[in-house]
């Protein structure tokens, strides 16, 4: 359908590929005009683009001299391509209105064709089509009026009710055929041509990519390339000639050289990557000597399909890389992938209640009973605890429509890094758009449509953890004076597996979540494929195949390591005899039930990550069935089989196991040598990870790191490291400071010079404004001038707006990023206001004013103030778990940092909760999460009272009851609060809102 500016819509059918093409040139043109989400056409636009289009002219509800001129304009340009459609309004004089546009029809010469104008495929979704139109509209309900159908008849209609509909209007319904039989155009004649490849004049891409390979041999093996590996690029050299894939890889090459010659930390996963061709080119760090990968999931003579590449780049840099993507083949030949965003429970809730006209305050307690991905039901038990009817009409109607709406398409969003790059114009083969960044542009269709249709794909995405490492290794270089790299540090260090057996993970690429750190101690990994393992067990596939406790119990030596049979001894010897990675799933299929290379790569798409569950269930029976008829044992059958399940939901191939662990060994590695670097390199690289700033910076001090907070004479904008006492210390960053942005933090430290003395001088030689003063007095960031946070502020107020004159040209320099010489002692003197002697500022009342305005505390933890009232309750401390026995009942508190439902966790809730000794992991089971769902949803600070847990060095609590001690950190504030500062009180959870909370 296509609406314009200047004349009425109407319906577009391409009638072959050709004509298929200039309409995804003419939809490119109203989009790239456009804002994101809009397209801009003119009828003209449709005149220049519309040969081989046939087009259905729509009437408005009564045809008017208007009309028919714009008909005959239509016919002049399109002929016999040009029908007008028919539908039935349903309001009473359909009959007449029919008459007369069939003798419109007759008139201008052009055929009538019969329409549903369909809005809903069953009536009964006439509500949830409303709901739909007001949420477009933003609009209620009740303010809807003439923007709702006033009626459900717009609705799929059989062909005997369309018939009957039409009588005397047969020749209506049998055009519909003529037109399906005029158009010869389908999706399934799309192909992907690869784009052009750097290559020397004359030289096929295949010679191309030879030569840079046999090139980066000799490199990488003076002494001679070993056997194996000539042997693997020999193999893989003849199966990309065969598929004709060296254009592809000629271009990941490409990105990747590009990345690494500015610097930019890359890191290729998946199976391609992990190949002979790919580690010697660069793309990947996974040696093939010492990895044994399936080549061939990704890169198939069968399937005949583009192999798959995933290349992380780091995140704050990653952009320099779209970019050249775009420099170098245009916007007019590479664009981004689409992603559908589709209404979960909570944003269901949320727009269908605004429709139906609920307060905020009403959403946002609605909101709150709801949990991550349900499907929307809600017990009348929360409703009513969140002080709601649930018999309320509106209430009722909104829970309905909500549980509806729930899996429907909201809005288009961009892949994350997915890149499709063509030869000849991308906008022949889907329409393209602008993104919602400037100099972005994407295509309509998501990963699963670019897989349906073949057609290349590059992920280009952004990993946080490559940031950190880098920022890591240049604090190391300028500290240390040691120069590393990703590929020069240290492999299979005995320390760090020493660490990492203790479960000392925090800001540990992928082994930092609960999960993991739990599993760390009983996995105990002692070497690098130990790593590839731990990275890829603790998910939905190896758990709901119930693959974990066998393979904990053969590793440990508790029961044999036997094999089904010998011809999957190979498949599943690495993993001993547990069937642990989707490759190996994939083989079992083949091996074990008998699949065709055809069935397998069926199924393997049926595992693809991030699918809809419930697509891999038509494999089910063959599976089993064919496990059976080779005589596999029915419960090694049946536990593969629910592997395979969990894929379907979350899959993670060994190949993206082998690029994570790499990055996870790095991470570890400089945790374990390099601590404060380690620290300051995660810290600069937020928003990224597990943990929020308050638990990096506690980890780093547990590490015996001395942590210094921002200071106006000593800190950069980032997190740094500063030598004292013969130990490197880490200093914050002023971007902790809540407020102050980039430009103003350089300002100042561009006119430090030697120093600042007063704050007086300070406001003189950096021109900052009160306002920004007082947000670094709020951080407590004058303290080497001798200024705690309540003297600064009140200095502060008596520097009035602006500089002395006298200063005037030292703003107006500084202002401009000039350096400013320091000024020298004594030129400050007037306006000096006399020493006023300022009430001391308790300790309580300074961690809760450090929370506020950085998100953490160098000084005592919060339940520090609380710990004798809850100790005379029975409260222990986290530290005291480890003294505690196995099955005893105790009592734990504190501020909650993660709560985690996984999809595998049958609805338990673990809570990680923070006090002054260290960290308790509490499970909760449903039933406890039931009685007590308000609170475990909504505590900051929360008690927990159960049965210690213990498994070797892991320890729970298995809740048995909750409590919210929220108020008590309110009275913490109010308590230190003072009468000067009674306006700025504000709630605990606004002051301790720290973590990412819901995960």
């Amino acid at each position: 359908r296509l609406d314009f500016a200047d004349a009425p819509s109407l319906l577009c059918y391409p009638t072959d590929r050709a004509a298929y093409g200039r309409l995804c040139r003419l939809l490119t043109l109203g989009k790239r005009r456009a804002p994101k989400g809009e397209c801009w056409l003119d009828l003209q636009d449709l005149v220049a683009w519309g040969e081989g289009q046939i087009v259905t002219a729509l009437p408005p509800p009564w045809p008017d001299a208007t009309f028919r001129a714009h008909l005959e304009t239509l016919r002049d340009a399109f002929g016999d391509r040009l029908y007008l459609a028919a539908h039935h309004l349903h309001r009473g004089d359909d009959a007449r209105r029919i008459a007369a546009l069939a003798g419109l029809s007759e008139a201008v010469g052009i055929p009538l064709v019969a329409a549903g104008d369909v809005r809903q495929h069953d009536p009964k979704r006439r509500p949830l089509q409303d709901v739909l139109t007001c949420i477009r509209e933003k609009c209620t309900i009740r303010q809807a009026g003439r923007r709702l159908y006033p009626n459900a008849e717009r609705h799929l209609k059989s062909p005997d009710e369309m018939a009957r509909l039409f009588r005397g209007h047969e020749a209506a319904v049998a055009r519909t055929l003529e037109i399906v039989a005029r158009c010869d155009f389908n999706l399934d004649e799309l192909r992907h041509e690869y784009p052009t490849v750097p290559a020397a004049r004359g030289e096929t891409p295949q010679k191309a990519l030879a030569g840079l390979v046999e090139e980066a041999a000799r490199q990488r093996y003076p002494q001679g390339v070993p056997e194996k590996i000539r042997g693997l690029i020999e193999y893989e050299l003849t199966l990309v000639a065969r598929l004709d894939y060296a254009p592809y890889f000629l271009t990941v090459w490409d990105i990747v050289r590009f990345a690494r010659e500015r610097g930019i930390l890359c890191q290729g996963r998946g199976s391609a990557a992990n190949s002979a061709i790919c580690y010697l080119l660069g793309i990947t760090s996974a040696d093939p000597e010492t990895v044994d990968l399936l080549v061939e999931r990704f890169i198939s003579a069968e399937r005949n399909e583009p192999p798959d590449i995933d290349v992380d780049f780091e995140h704050e840099r990653r952009e320099e890389v779209i970019q050249y993507i775009y420099e170098r083949y245009g916007c007019d030949r590479a664009g981004l992938a689409a992603v559908v965003i589709r209404y979960r429970s909570k944003s269901a809730l949320r727009d269908v209640g605004k429709v139906m006209g609920l307060s905020g305050d009403t959403l946002d307690a609605l909101s709150r009973c709801a949990w991550g991905g349900g499907d929307g039901a809600l017990a009348a038990q929360q409703i009513r605890e969140a002080g709601l009817d649930p018999a309320e009409r509106t209430i009722r109607m909104t829970l309905a429509l909500a549980r509806e709406l729930i899996g429907f398409p909201r809005h288009m969003s961009q892949h994350p890094g997915g890149f499709v790059i063509t030869r000849d114009r991308l906008d022949t083969v889907a329409p393209v758009e602008n993104a919602a960044m400037a100099a972005r542009t994407i295509i309509p269709w998501d990963k699963d449509d670019l897989d349906q249709l073949g057609l290349l794909k590059i992920d280009v995405l952004a990993l946080g953890a490559l940031t950190c490492i880098r920022k890591c290794l240049d604090l190391i270089a300028l500290h240390h004076g040691r120069r590393l790299t990703m590929t020069s540090i240290p492999l299979e260090d005995s320390a760090v597996y020493d660490m990492l057996c203790r479960a000392d993970a925090v800001g540990v690429f992928q082994v930092e979540s609960r999960a993991q750190m739990a599993f760390l101690p009983r996995m105990r990994p002692r070497c690098w494929y130990d790593l590839v393992i731990e990275v890829a067990i603790i998910r939905p596939g190896p758990i709901t195949g119930d693959m974990v406790h066998p393979y904990l119990r053969r590793r440990r030596g508790e029961e044999p390591v036997v094999y089904p049979s010998g011809a999957l001894r190979q498949v599943l010897e690495k993993t001993l005899g547990v069937p642990l990675f989707q490759e190996q799933a994939m083989r079992i299929a083949v091996i074990g039930a008998g699949f065709t290379p055809g069935e397998s790569d069926q199924l393997r798409r049926a595992m693809a990550t991030f699918r809809r569950p419930g697509t891999i269930q038509a494999f089910r029976e063959k599976f089993l069935r064919g496990m059976a008829a080779n005589d596999y044992a029915p419960d090694f059958a049946e536990r593969c089989w629910r592997q395979i399940e969990g894929f379907g939901t979350y899959g993670f191939p060994e190949s993206h196991a082998v690029g994570f662990a790499q990055i996870a060994y790095l991470t570890a590695w400089l945790k374990c040598h390099y601590p404060a670097a380690f620290a300051a390199g995660i810290l600069n690289s937020q928003p990224m990870g597990f943990y929020a700033p308050a638990q990096l910076v506690r980890d780093a001090a547990a590490h015996g790191v001395p942590v210094h907070p921002p200071d106006v004479n000593h800190a950069a904008w980032d997190s740094t490291l500063e030598a004292a006492g013969g130990q490197m210390g880490l200093r914050l960053g002023l971007r902790l400071v809540k407020g102050l942005g980039e430009a103003e933090a350089q300002c100042l430290i561009e006119a430090r010079g030697d120093g600042y003395r007063t704050l007086r001088e300070f406001w003189a030689r950096t021109g900052l404004t009160p306002s920004v003063l007082e947000r670094l007095a709020d951080a407590d960031a004058f303290r080497s001038l001798g200024l705690g946070r309540r003297k600064a502020l009140w200095e502060i107020r008596a520097l009035g707006d602006r500089p002395l004159p006298l200063f005037a040209h030292a703003e107006s320099k500084a202002r401009r990023g000039s350096n400013v010489p320091p000024i020298e002692d004594g030129a400050i003197e007037d306006g000096i206001e006399p020493t006023v002697a300022l009430p001391v500022m308790p300790p309580a009342r300074e961690v809760v004013e450090d929370y506020r305005h950085l998100g953490l505390t160098l000084r005592q933890h919060p339940l520090g103030f609380l710990r004798s009232d809850l100790a005379a309750r029975g409260v222990v401390p986290a530290r005291a778990l480890d003294e505690i026995a196995d099955g005893r009942r105790v009592t734990v508190a504190g501020l909650v940092l993660v709560r985690q439902r996984p999809g595998t966790a049958k609805g338990v809730i673990f809570v990680t909760l923070e006090d002054e000794s260290g960290w308790a992991n509490v499970i909760v089971w449903p039933k406890v999460f039931e009685r007590f769902r308000k609170i475990t949803l909504g505590a900051r600070l929360l008690v927990a009272t159960g049965q210690v847990q213990k498994e070797g060095q892991v320890i729970h609590v298995i809740a048995e009851r909750l409590s919210d001690a929220t108020a008590e950190l309110d009275t913490l504030f109010r308590e230190t609060a003072i009468p000067e500062a009674a306006e700025m009180a504000c709630p605990a959870e606004a002051v301790f809102s720290k973590g990412r909370n819901f995960h």
